[in-house]
């Protein structure tokens, strides 16, 4: 697989703790660490609005990257982002460099296709559940694919398609089902049909009916003496 995007970083000094983290935000870059590959790791930055605008695209979480420190490059995965909770704003990255001859562990979105003309869907009346939206593939890095299809022209209702029924590219398998897991991905199912909300006039005219009646004064019997 083809690197497509080239991240320019600098080195830092990871020792300097929390503080120089914040520092170095507040300079408007990223704070990161470059691990694997039977190296040392390398603690590293980048400038923070190349890298938001790199993210915009779900390719950079799928692909190899090229990470250019001075006049070396370095391929790499992407293994984690931390993001802000409430701010637009990318706090740190964990980056995995790829060795070529070794298998790399990543997780890959799935794309769902031709759901339309389903027979369970088209002719069936059914609805469609999504179980999955990724899976974890194992590989090496040349043979990293960007998405994985889930091809559902064939289903009929009430019918699941799992692991085992995708068709993966040469050279990838799922970690799932090399564990004996071969769960669900997709399924076309019967559609719910929403139940009656209102109640019957009767059930109303018997809450009515239950209200406590105000108790009638009770006459005095007898006359005077």
């Amino acid at each position: 697989m083809k690197t497509s995007f080239e991240l320019v970083a600098e080195l830092r000094d990871g020792t300097q703790g929390k503080g120089a983290s914040r520092r170095l935000r507040h300079a408007g870059r990223v704070p990161a660490i470059l691990y694997g590959g039977h190296v040392e790791p390398a603690c590293l930055s980048f400038e923070h609005e190349k890298l938001q605008v790199a993210t915009q695209n779900e390719r950079f979480f799928t692909t190899l990257l090229t990470i250019k420190i001075g006049d070396k490059t370095q391929s790499a995965i992407l293994k984690d982002i931390q993001r802000h909770p409430s701010k637009p704003v990318i706090l740190h990255l964990d980056l995995q460099r790829i060795v070529e001859n070794e298998q790399i562990r990543m997780s890959i979105p799935l794309h769902f296709i031709n759901a339309n003309i389903a027979p369970g869907v088209k002719t069936g009346g059914g609805q469609v559940s999504h179980l999955l939206n990724e899976v974890e593939v194992l590989c090496l890095p040349k043979d990293l694919p960007q998405y994985i299809e889930v091809d559902m022209a064939k289903m009929e209702l009430n019918q699941s398609l799992h692991l085992s029924d995708l068709v993966l590219p040469a050279g990838v398998e799922l970690v799932l089902l090399s564990h004996g897991r071969d769960e669900a991905v997709v399924s076309v199912h019967h559609a719910r049909v929403a139940e009656e909300a209102a109640a019957p006039a009767a059930a109303e005219a018997a809450s009515a009916a239950a209200k406590p009646a105000a108790a009638a004064p009770a006459k005095k019997e007898g006359g005077k003496k």
